[in-house]
């Protein structure tokens, strides 16, 4: 059972990016997805979310109205499109999955902040905003 993060890269101040979460060995469609990162020096933040059916999501005020998240089942995959990127994106984002069973089906934010209480974590990838 494996979470996989890829995508990540170096870009420039205002440029885009596109992550992709991968699930093997288990079928991603069945959890909730969340992404998470972290910079140097600084607390891990929970950015996004999105339950399993893909109907509800969430996303950090640091974030929102510049990074979408969605789901392909077919692909076992979540991305995290990010547009408008700053300098202060420049982090290592990783992803995690949970049941989620919660009325809306998605789990917090602040449940991303330990790697501890959901079901997987995955790798992360370093994305890099150079202004």
């Amino acid at each position: 059972v494996q979470l996989q993060a890829s995508g990540g890269g170096l870009v420039q101040a205002g440029g885009s990016l596109r992550l992709s979460c991968k699930g093997s060995g288990f079928t991603l469609e069945n959890y909730a997805v969340g992404w998470f990162r972290q910079a140097p020096g600084k607390e891990r933040e929970g950015i996004s979310v999105i339950s399993s059916s893909g109907i509800a999501t969430n996303y950090a005020d640091s974030v929102k109205g510049r990074f979408t998240i969605s789901r392909d089942s077919a692909k076992n995959t979540v991305y995290l499109q990010m547009s408008s990127l700053k300098p202060d994106d420049t982090a290592v984002y990783s992803c995690a999955a949970d049941s989620a069973l919660t009325p809306n089906g998605i789990f917090t934010l602040r449940a991303m902040k330990t790697s501890r209480g959901l079901n997987y974590y995955g790798q992360g990838t370093q994305v890099t905003v150079s202004s």
